[in-house]
């Protein structure tokens, strides 16, 4: 991995490390943050290695959708669903419901970056 990779890698776990309890944020909403708003695919590969990360909590990280798309980087077939659930996320066929009650938005609540 080169050395911009590794430091916008860094970037995006300190994003998802404030995620709050309860909440979730997508690709695209920490990609646009970071400045680099056509980047919800590398932040996605950022959050794909995160899961050995203690401190970052990949699991609130969905699409823009509020599809579980990264749940096959879990152990276990629901792990991601079942993590949610237990913060009180509503989650429906690997979809969040009500998205919009959950979402975190760090745009919006970091301040900037």
């Amino acid at each position: 991995m080169s050395n911009d990779n590794q430091n916008f890698f860094q970037k995006v776990y300190a994003v998802a490390a404030q995620i709050p309890y309860g909440r979730v944020t997508s690709y695209g909403a920490i990609a646009k943050y970071l400045g680099a708003a056509r980047s919800a695919r590398m932040v996605g590969w950022a959050m794909n290695g995160a899961g050995s990360i203690a401190d970052v909590p990949a699991h609130r990280v969905v699409n823009k959708a509020g599809l579980l798309t990264g749940k096959h980087h879990f152990d276990g077939t629901n792990l991601m669903q079942q993590l949610l659930e237990s913060e009180g996320v509503e989650v429906v066929d690997n979809q969040i419901q009500n998205l919009e009650k959950y979402f975190w938005d760090p745009f919006k609540e970091l301040e900037e970056a």
